[in-house]
This record gives structure tokens, C-alpha cells and sequence, in this order.
């Protein structure tokens, strides 16, 4: 693995002002992957004297020369987008996407390609900025491979593509190729209801828990409820938002206590009742929620 290099205060800046470009120019990629660096490939571009994007300028940027070589796509593998920050902070962003509803196609060539906000839904999407931005602008860009991983993870992406600024008759023409790290996993989570809980006469609060097992780090949101069928009344509480870090490697044990608070004028009292959770996880590197709806039958002893 390349190591990391040093990241200066103004280079920080850089990256900063790189996603800022990201989200004003680029058309959206909706549901979007977390970004990650590109382990080996190059961003190469030119155009001709004049031309107002290079400036004129031949760049070869690879992930060991630059400080950011992030790749990214939507999870409906429509589009790609590439973020590059070089060491003296020049930020270059692509992004190619196919017209609405449609999926990248390997080894096809989309023509007419325009930049938003002048993109219509059925418009391939093409932009391609950097310290110079144009916002109109036509072109073109093939698609010469694309492999996906889970939920529109990019693993690999050959393309070519040319563009110019409206008002122009000089393109930029470059070229991407990038190869990612192996997808992480996508999360798995487990909730586990304890059987058994404890009340305390005295308030009527009841402690509950179980466990939450996971495969990789995440944070476990609980919506924790209980309720008991009493001869003349019900007694029902919960907790919300009950937040459980989990790490992988062993399930990770929660509690938690409170008094019947959905109808204050009953208590929870020794002997049997239901215990009930929701459980929301967001995946750190995916657009996917893992849910959970969980019950068991539930024995309240004397605390």
C-alpha cells in the first residue's frame, strides 16, 4: 500500500476546496459511495494552445504524484466521478454519467454530451474543470471498461473523453484509468433480545438489554419498547435513539431502563411481558441502512 504522504495546512485547503468544486459543478451522484483513492491508474489530459480548461497545458497525474486521487460512483452505475488534488493545490474534478435511467455501458461511445444545469434527463453528462471552470459546453466520451463492486463501488474504469467550453472550437481531450482497492465488505448486522429482565417495585423501571454483533465498525441506533398485559391496564415504555457502538470480533452488550412512559398510569411489575427493538445501522461505505425488527418474550424478576 502507498504510503501516506505529509498533508500541509495549504494542501488541506486544497482538498477542502476540491470537494466544494465537486458539489457546485458536477451533476449529482446521487446515492454515492463513500470516495476512495485510486491504488494504481492516471488522470491524462491536454488541449491546444488557447484552449481555456489546460490553459493550453499536457498533465499525467497518477496517485503517487498527487495528494488526492479519489474515484467515486452512484450505486445505480450510471456514472464516475474522479477528484484529483496535486501537491501544490491544483484540484481537477471529472464526471461522466449516462442519460437518466441508464447505466454506464463498457465499450460504448456517448455523444452529445453536455454539462448541467444545460443537461436534460435524456443527455449524457460530461464535466470536466479545474483552477478554470466553464459551465456550457458539448462533448463526447467512451467508456471503454467499467467494473463494478457492491452498490456501484467502482473497481476499475478505462475512459476516454473530449469537451468544449461553449463559445470554443478548441477541446481538452483526456483519458482516465484507475484501479481501486478491493471493495470493503458490506455491513452485517445481528441484534440479540435478552429473555430476561429486572423491575424495581419501587418506580416500576425496567431494565432490558442484549446484544448487537456486527462485521465491521458501526454505530447501532435502538428503538427499545416493552409491554405488559395486566389484568386491568397495560403498562408500555420506551427508550429512542439508544446509540451502540459496535466493533467487530464479539457481540457488544447494551442496557438500558425505563418506567412505563406511554401510559404513566400503569407500571411494569414481576412476571411476563414483551420486549421489542427497531434497530437502524448506516453502512460508513455504502448508501445502505441495515434494519432490524426484533421481539421476544420477556420475564421481569424483582431488581
Amino acid at each position: 500500500m502507498r504510503s501516506l504522504k505529509p498533508v500541509r495546512l495549504a494542501r488541506a485547503a486544497a482538498v477542502l476546496t476540491a470537494a466544494l468544486t465537486l458539489a457546485v459543478t458536477a451533476s449529482p451522484l446521487t446515492g454515492s459511495a463513500q470516495a476512495h483513492e485510486a491504488v494504481t491508474g492516471s488522470l491524462v489530459f491536454a488541449g491546444d494552445p488557447g484552449e481555456y480548461i489546460s490553459g493550453g497545458q499536457s498533465y499525467a497525474l497518477t496517485p503517487d504524484t498527487t495528494d488526492m486521487f479519489d474515484v467515486t460512483g452512484p450505486s445505480d452505475e450510471s456514472a464516475v466521478g474522479a477528484t484529483v488534488v496535486t501537491p501544490d493545490g491544483e484540484r481537477w474534478f471529472l464526471s461522466l454519467s449516462a442519460p437518466y435511467g441508464q447505466k454506464l455501458r463498457p465499450g460504448f461511445t456517448y455523444t452529445g454530451a453536455r454539462s448541467w444545469p444545460e443537461a436534460q434527463a435524456e443527455d449524457p453528462k460530461l464535466q470536466f474543470s479545474g483552477n478554470r471552470y466553464c459551465e456550457s459546453g458539448t462533448g463526447s466520451f467512451t467508456v471503454s471498461h467499467v467494473l463494478y463492486g457492491p452498490y456501484g463501488y467502482i473497481r476499475e474504469i478505462d475512459a476516454s473523453f473530449e469537451r468544449t467550453c461553449g463559445g470554443s472550437t478548441l477541446p481538452v481531450r483526456g483519458e482516465l484509468h484507475a484501479r481501486m482497492p478491493e471493495p470493503p465488505a458490506v455491513l452485517a448486522v445481528d441484534v440479540a433480545l435478552d429473555p430476561a429482565g429486572t423491575v424495581d417495585t419501587r418506580t416500576g423501571e425496567i431494565t432490558v438489554g442484549g446484544t448487537v454483533t456486527c462485521n465491521k465498525t458501526a454505530y447501532v441506533t435502538l428503538d427499545v419498547s416493552a409491554n405488559q398485559t395486566q389484568k386491568k391496564t397495560t403498562a408500555a415504555g420506551s427508550h429512542e435513539n439508544l446509540t451502540v457502538p459496535c466493533t467487530p470480533g464479539a457481540p457488544v452488550p447494551w442496557t438500558t431502563s425505563f418506567p412505563s412512559n406511554i401510559d404513566p398510569t400503569a407500571t411494569f411489575q414481576p412476571g411476563t411481558a414483551t420486549l421489542n427493538t427497531h434497530s437502524t445501522t448506516d453502512d460508513r461505505d455504502y448508501p445502505a441502512t441495515v434494519t432490524h425488527h426484533d421481539t421476544t418474550p420477556l420475564t421481569l424478576t424483582r431488581a
